[in-house]
């Protein structure tokens, strides 16, 4: 039997993801994040509209979004309520949120220097995706600027850097399922996967025919340089 409900958030199961982005100062910030979703080489993510990483990337047009596995998951949560913003603003205050200038140090993560863009890359996660900024859309921009406290932003991946160890044995530019264990967030929970549980129909597409003018422009800046 389904009962009416009004729980307080909706997330029933994402990929976290640590955006990197550079700060003013030219140090690097990271945040940690569970709203994305990919199609193609674009990615949609939703963040705070007053969170220094907001302020970054739309200040560089820039990020990576490193995807942590559950291996991770201790230096995912160190990062926990923690805000680069200086002073911290009063809605994260009332959450429990402090300043905190190194987040790598704090985390026990390592920098890493990008290709493409100039936002570090996390060394310890398995995937690493250099992104451009596109656009941005704030959520409930129909009742009033004031009370704009979220946004998507579109992204465009121009670098994708795969963890050998999460690759196909005979194929390095496909991803092997059994392998990559991305650490997930439902309602502030941290899980993991589990084994497949059914084979899918979807996968006997050709994963060629799922590529965009999009994924040859990654590929072209590859091959001939950044």
């Amino acid at each position: 039997m389904h009962q009416i409900s009004n729980p307080s958030i909706l997330y029933f199961g994402t990929p976290v993801v640590l955006v990197g982005t550079t700060n003013s100062d030219e140090t690097f910030n990271l945040a940690p994040i569970s709203s994305a979703f990919w199609l193609g080489y674009r990615c949609m993510i939703g963040i705070s509209a007053h969170s220094k990483t907001t302020e970054n990337i739309l200040r560089t047009r820039e990020c990576v979004l490193n995807l942590p596995s559950v291996d991770q998951v201790d230096a995912v949560d160190r990062l926990a309520l923690l805000t680069g913003t200086n002073p911290v603003p009063s809605g994260k205050v009332a959450k429990g949120y402090a300043h905190e200038a190194d987040k790598f140090n704090r985390a026990g993560l390592t920098p890493g220097k990008s290709e493409i863009v100039g936002a570090p890359r996390v060394l310890e996660c398995p995937v690493h995706l250099e992104a451009k900024f596109v656009a941005i859309h704030p959520f409930a921009a129909e009742t009033g600027i004031d009370n704009i406290r979220s946004l998507t932003m579109e992204l465009k991946i121009v670098r994708v850097h795969l963890d050998d160890s999460i690759l196909c044995d005979q194929n390095p530019n496909h991803v092997d399922p059994e392998k990559w264990r991305p650490l997930i967030m439902s309602f502030q929970q941290f899980y993991g996967l589990g084994s497949q549980i059914h084979p899918s129909k979807l996968a006997s597409v050709p994963e060629r025919l799922y590529r965009t003018p999009d994924t040859e422009s990654a590929n072209y800046l590859r091959q001939f340089g950044a």
